[in-house]
């Protein structure tokens, strides 16, 4: 059976990042996290204040990257794990027809939780420090992350075979 490429996404604080550990643990998958690229790759260049525009082509350009190891590592044999948020049903689409075109399926992992609770584990995130911090995110971005968020549609879901997860 052909590796399946596994797009995780949600809204900030959905959990995407301990989803995606867990199922690349339980595949034995090469987990990809966008959070942990731009901030390793971006993060002591980063401007003060924060400009989309600067985040925006960075990602991209890490996107782009992903996508081509993703690529190898399911032309290996190895299932790709994407925690790179999806907050857009074109971004997903892109990832998806990526995985089409080279021969490969997509599967849509949807974490759905209430922004009060995700606000609450952001903040406990950002106190801790833990294993799954990348970044410290502050309301103001929680906020406006939130106004761009675009939940997939159940045509979206049916066509990934998505998983609806709710916690």
């Amino acid at each position: 059976m052909a590796p399946t490429f596994h797009l995780i996404c949600g809204p900030v604080g959905a959990g995407k990042t301990t989803y995606a550990m867990e199922l690349a643990d339980g595949l034995n998958a090469v987990r990809f996290s966008i959070d942990e690229w731009m901030v390793g790759l971006f993060g002591k260049d980063k401007p003060e204040p924060v400009q989309f525009d600067w985040v925006t082509e960075r990602v991209e350009r890490c996107e782009h990257q992903i996508g081509r190891l993703a690529i190898q590592c399911a032309q290996a044999g190895v299932a790709p794990v994407l925690d790179l948020s999806f907050l857009r049903a074109r971004h997903r689409a892109a990832f998806a027809d990526l995985a089409a075109e080279s021969g490969f399926s997509a599967v849509l992992h949807f974490l759905d939780v209430p922004a009060g609770e995700r606000w609450r584990r952001v903040a406990v995130r950002n106190d801790a420090q833990g294993k799954t911090f990348a970044l410290s995110v502050s309301r103001w971005m929680f906020d406006f992350v939130e106004k761009i968020w675009e939940p997939p549609t159940p045509a979206e879901m049916q066509a990934y075979r998505g998983k609806h997860i709710r916690s």
